[in-house]
């Protein structure tokens, strides 16, 4: 009797397996979710092979420039004049002035934009920060160009006043990098303050429960549990910074100098990169060329901030459940 039993839930089993599955069931293609996904992946897809073309574009021009018998890579890396006229192709000049304007850049916008970021998560009330947060990113709006010609008739001014005319030249790397900062400001803030908004509520409860004040909480409790995203906010910033342009071909200077000299004239990277694409110099010159081994070095730089930031953010990562 147990036998049969057993044999007749079998069959039974395998009709039920072997049975058509009823059509509310089954799976219905929704052609709508395949139109997005298909999108999605080709946007990703034009993203990467942008992304490819770029660099075999700058590889390829650049492969050119370093063929040239005056150029040699290691002068190229390590000599202080840029002077492509005379066969000088020192790439320290530029560099130097571009790391100098980002650092005052930095100096500005990470600070400041951090604090502003703590405020408008901490402190700020929803009123408020639905006032100020579009305000600041207002700034994120102004044309480049814009910031170039305040930094040179505003910014400028105010230093050689400040500092006395005769130690502050008119083009400057300091009022292009101050002003650079402003400009990334409402990168840093907004992204900062993004990551901040998101540490969970219960942690700065448990800290204002043992006592914590709302100073400390923030300080030691919020900043520290976000900060993944506000390194990735830094870097982000500073990687923007290195490729600004506008702003110091008007302000800084149009001509190489290898100083640190905050207060004279020193043409950046991408400075010379504009000036030279503006159609002054012969196609197919070592002088042309040049400007994609110079854009070769920024791609290099920029994936070596994101590598890094990637890399960091992994390592002060919190999770939470």
């Amino acid at each position: 009797m147990q036998e049969q039993t057993m044999n007749q839930t079998i069959v039974h089993h395998h009709a039920a397996t072997n049975s058509e599955t009823p059509a509310f069931l089954k799976k219905k293609k929704r052609w709508n979710e395949v139109f997005i996904q298909g999108f999605l992946f080709f946007c990703g897809f034009v993203s990467i092979l942008t992304t490819v073309g770029i660099v075999f574009e700058l590889g390829k021009e650049s492969l050119l420039f370093f063929s040239n018998p005056e150029v040699n890579i290691f002068e190229f890396l390590t000599n202080t004049r840029w002077q492509p006229s005379i066969g000088e192709f020192g790439i320290l000049p530029l560099a130097t002035s571009t790391l100098l304007t980002t650092l005052l850049a930095m100096l500005v916008a990470l600070p400041v934009g951090l604090s502003a970021a703590i405020f408008l998560s901490e402190y700020a009330s929803g009123k408020i920060r639905s006032i100020l947060k579009p305000i600041l990113e207002i700034l994120a709006g102004v044309p480049t160009v814009v910031y170039g010609y305040f930094a040179l008739t505003f910014m400028t001014p105010v230093l050689r006043t400040v500092f006395g005319t005769e130690n502050v030249e008119i083009y400057n790397t300091l009022s292009a990098g101050l002003v650079m900062g402003i400009m990334i400001l409402p990168l840093v803030s907004s992204m900062s303050e993004d990551a901040l908004t998101a540490v969970p509520r219960s942690l700065r409860e448990a800290a204002y429960g043992l006592g914590s004040t709302r100073l400390e909480t923030a300080v030691q409790i919020v900043v520290p549990a976000a900060l993944s995203g506000i390194i990735a906010a830094f870097i982000i910033a500073i990687s923007r910074a290195i490729g600004e342009t506008m702003i110091v071909a008007i302000a800084a200077g149009s001509g190489s100098n290898f100083t640190f000299n905050p207060f004279k004239a020193a043409e950046t990277m991408t400075g010379y990169i504009a000036r030279i694409s503006g159609g002054d110099v012969g196609y197919d010159t070592p002088d042309y060329n040049s400007i994609f081994a110079i854009g070769l070095v920024l791609f290099l730089v920029t994936l070596a901030l994101n590598i890094f930031s990637r890399k960091l953010s992994a390592h002060y990562r919190e999770v939470y459940d």
